[in-house]
């Protein structure tokens, strides 16, 4: 494939590691400006006593802030289904502009209805300042990045390459960890393995960034590898593997995996561009749809 940005560019990168969700949020810096993005942030919530708190994203911000960058993207890679988005929260905080891929809109048509959502929530994607397409380029001060549309995970999964790192969302783990699962609604293995051929097609010194790690096998959290790593070594899809066979390993492992346990308040916030649904008189609100899932 065609690489549209400069590979000799190296922009610094921050991550934030979130315990509570083994989620890796991270902070781009442009190596010749103070300009940077934030990519995949997360918002606290203690689901069992209702409460949402800003940890996370307080400590993105006052890093941000103490290094004198100025933000220019809030970059989600996906609609998170195990983590809350905290992308409003930062906006208000540090300015810059909030992006996705537009297939977000299949995702806010496919939950909208498992949420019984009214005619007031728009799916559209207009909660979203950027929708990107495949291919789609954007500036973070004079560094250049990309968008890659990426589905199986989900339908509106991408990866952002800016310079030699590009992020993965939940598209490949470390090569230990393999793959994301592909059984949500729109998801699809087949997809989600084409997507990964896609990622790997890039040259072999890009460096890869995880969305999430679980420490496989008791080994100490990671989250940097690289796409020679990922063909060489990815439990899933390395060395080879064939797309009929990624396609049953997925499916039956899938079939296997209880769901995230923040699912129902990821989708319902997420497919908000991070803001909290709000009931009749305008309180922040919550539903649990029974067996929809």
């Amino acid at each position: 494939m065609s690489y549209p940005v400069e590979i000799t560019v190296k922009p610094d990168v921050s991550a934030h590691f979130d315990e509570a969700t083994n989620t890796i949020s991270y902070i781009v810096k442009d190596p010749a400006s103070n300009h940077c993005a934030i990519i995949d942030s997360v918002m606290d919530i203690d689901y069992a006593a209702g409460r949402i708190t800003y940890d996370h994203a307080d400590a993105l911000i006052a890093e941000v802030q103490s290094r004198g960058l100025t933000l220019d993207w809030i970059i989600e890679t996906h609609v998170h289904a195990d983590h809350l988005s905290a992308a409003p929260y930062i906006q208000q905080k540090l300015g810059g502009k909030i992006g996705v891929g537009e297939k977000i809109m299949v995702v806010q048509e496919t939950f909208g209805k498992v949420f019984n959502e009214g005619t007031e929530f728009q799916r559209d994607g207009s909660q979203f300042d950027a929708l990107f397409k495949d291919g789609d380029t954007y500036m973070v001060g004079e560094m250049q990045g990309f968008a890659m549309f990426t589905p199986g995970h989900t339908p509106a999964c991408m990866v952002h390459v800016m310079g030699n790192a590009a992020f993965a969302g939940d598209t490949l783990f470390m090569p230990d960890g393999g793959s994301a699962r592909a059984d949500f609604p729109g998801g699809d293995a087949g997809a989600l393995y084409d997507s990964i051929q896609k990622v790997l097609s890039l040259p072999d010194e890009i460096r890869l960034f995880m969305c999430h790690d679980y420490g496989p096998n008791g080994r100490t959290i990671q989250w940097e590898t690289t796409v020679a790593e990922q063909k060489a070594d990815n439990i899933h899809v390395g060395g080879g593997k064939t797309r009929e066979e990624f396609i049953k390993f997925r499916t039956e492992r899938d079939a296997q995996l209880d769901m995230p346990k923040l699912i129902i308040p990821s989708l319902q916030v997420n497919m908000r561009a991070g803001e909290v649904p709000r009931d009749k008189d305008g309180n922040p609100m919550l539903k649990v749809p029974v067996n929809a899932l």
